[in-house]
């Protein structure tokens, strides 16, 4: 009978007490704060991520004296 969390029934409950807590004319503001967070995480995941040790070698690191290796 209760197969899962989010029946129909349970969906709708949630819907009225968020239209009730936040009102109507503010849910597409939330909405759209929702969307952008959603692309933001997106796009910092999808970015290269740079780390310390592909750099140590660098001529720029102060760890090496300034001095590139060869």
């Amino acid at each position: 009978m209760f197969e899962g969390l989010f029946q129909p029934m349970h969906l709708l409950l949630i819907l009225v007490i968020v239209l009730i807590v936040f009102g109507a004319g503010k849910l597409p503001d939330a909405a759209g704060a929702l969307g952008q967070g959603i692309r933001e995480f997106k796009k910092a995941a999808n970015e290269p991520v740079k780390s310390d040790h592909l750099a140590s070698g660098s001529r720029d690191d102060p760890r090496s004296g300034g001095r590139g290796t060869k």
